[in-house]
């Protein structure tokens, strides 16, 4: 039992529709038997009802006359064909007087002259009754099943002017039925099995073409585990609104929604592990400041009250250049150092594109701008322009000579909108997740900070960056939304990534 409640339904589904469709068969078959078998019994009363009409009148006289060899040859006349065989299927035709013994019959041996049929046959004391009663009706047959033998007696009785001469019995064997309700049951056997080898297929065809969506939809149910698979794509071939159709649409819609928890998640975590390297990063610099900046003065005062020859000066020089590199760097990591922006402009927007315009051309890149902010937005001017700047300058260096550089800034949905798109080097699919973080990256390839000042920016002004690569494409895109307050800081320049 266990085994068929875990069968597929692709077999399933099809066994059941072909056992209804058999069972639907036999009965049909079975209830058109039974009824041509009533409609042969009923042929058979309404033949013996007028054959037994048609005696009884014609016995009249021989019973008149008591002229018992005339009604012998009447009553077998009618079931002997021309040469002298059965042509009737009625067992036997008994003659009663009306004393209801036997008068005369067509089988005198068994059935004699003067004989009680009640004693001769034990079957015929039971419809004995029936037969007083037909007396009374006045001509009028009646048929009488014999019970446990299945025996038909047709009994009719013969009248004079209005006066009982006898009764006439015709007996029919429950055999009679036999040769033609088998040759009946035969044809509708093959009727049948013609129908089922039509049926029984469409049935199976049918059957597998219903389980079909639900076996898809259990494979692909099955694929799904604590991940969605990135190759798992249901179509769903089911089209009706019906409880399938509405399954196999909420799977579908369970699975873009597993996926956008995936890629939230997968967000969430970068997020964290992007704000803990700002953290440990900001928490360095500003241990390296203090120190840095005394060295600075030491350096200061060294240069103004030492006595240097021209060796002492170029090392102080040297030194001097160092620190202050340092000081950048470390200016650098602090992107949540505040100073006051003005909002932004569309001409702080082309300041971009003239500041990043020389480079390109010194690859021989062409550059597509297209910048459509035409009124001031409320975003810190510096910080915007600091993310358009490293992205443009990320791109500038990922083309080669004859390169294409696209630039496109809009606003849209309460959004400044950016993308940056170029067909230089790719970014191989190790590197994205790790992007937007400082300085090594999984491959061991060093990148500079550029990508990361510009993501914590974004993150600063409450908005989002996403990049895409594939051989022949980069894009990055960018969106800040414009409800956010004016002040903001910045640092002082662009870092290239």
């Amino acid at each position: 039992m266990n085994s068929l409640r875990d069968l597929s339904l692709v077999y399933k589904t099809p066994l059941r529709i072909c056992a209804l469709v058999i069972l639907t068969a036999l009965l049909v078959t079975a209830a058109l038997v039974l009824r041509e078998r009533d409609e042969l019994r009923r042929d058979l009363i309404g033949h013996s009802e007028g054959i037994a009409r048609v005696l009884a009148n014609t016995l009249v006289e021989p019973l008149v006359h008591d002229d018992v060899w005339r009604a012998y040859e009447i009553i077998n006349t009618p079931f002997r064909d021309a040469r002298g065989s059965p042509g009737h299927p009625a067992e036997i035709v008994m003659v009663l007087d009306a004393g209801h013994l036997i008068y005369v019959s067509t089988r005198p041996t068994d059935y004699p002259m003067l004989g009680n049929p009640a004693y001769i046959d034990p079957e015929y004391a039971s419809v004995q009754q029936a037969v007083a009663d037909a007396d009374a009706r006045s001509g009028s047959p009646t048929a009488i099943v014999a019970p446990g033998s299945g025996r038909l007696y047709m009994v009719l009785p013969i009248l004079y002017e209005g006066a009982e001469l006898g009764t006439l019995v015709m007996a029919y064997s429950a055999s009679v039925f036999g040769p033609r309700f088998a040759a009946l049951a035969e044809r509708a056997a093959w009727v049948t099995a013609a129908v089922l080898a039509v049926l029984l297929p469409a049935g199976w065809l049918w059957g597998g073409i219903v389980a079909r969506p639900l076996v898809e939809l259990a494979a692909a149910m099955g694929k799904v585990g604590p991940q969605v698979p990135p190759q798992l794509e249901y179509v769903h071939p089911y089209r009706g609104r019906d409880e399938i159709g509405r399954l196999g649409a909420e799977f579908q819609r369970m699975l873009q929604g597993l996926r956008e928890k995936e890629l939230l998640e997968k967000q969430m975590i970068a997020s964290d592990r992007l704000a803990a390297i700002g953290r440990l990063t900001a928490g360095i610099a500003h241990e390296i400041n203090n120190p840095l900046g005394g060295m600075l003065n030491a350096v200061s005062t060294l240069r103004r009250h030492g006595t240097q020859d021209p060796v002492t000066a170029r090392t102080v020089s040297l030194i001097d250049r160092g620190l202050r590199q340092v000081r950048e760097t470390v200016a650098a990591l602090l992107v949540e150092a505040r100073v006051e922006s003005h909002a932004l402009t569309r001409q702080d927007i082309e300041d971009t594109h003239t500041l990043l315009l020389p480079d390109a051309q010194a690859r021989h890149a062409v550059f597509d701008w297209r910048n459509e902010v035409v009124r001031t937005l409320p975003l810190p001017s510096t910080q915007t322009r600091q993310i358009l700047i490293n992205l443009l300058y990320n791109a500038v260096q990922a083309i080669g000579d004859g390169g294409h550089l696209h630039c496109r800034v809009w606003v849209e949905d309460d959004a400044l909108r950016i993308q940056v798109r170029n067909d230089g080097r790719h970014i191989p699919p190790e590197r994205l997740p790790f992007l937007f973080e400082p300085f090594l990256q999984p491959s061991g390839e060093r990148q500079g900070l550029g990508l990361w000042i510009t993501y914590q920016i974004v993150q600063q002004l409450g908005g989002r960056i996403h990049a895409r690569s594939q051989p022949g494409e980069t894009v990055f895109a960018v969106s800040l939304p414009l409800k956010v307050s004016h002040e903001h800081e910045t640092p002082a320049a662009a870092v290239p990534g």
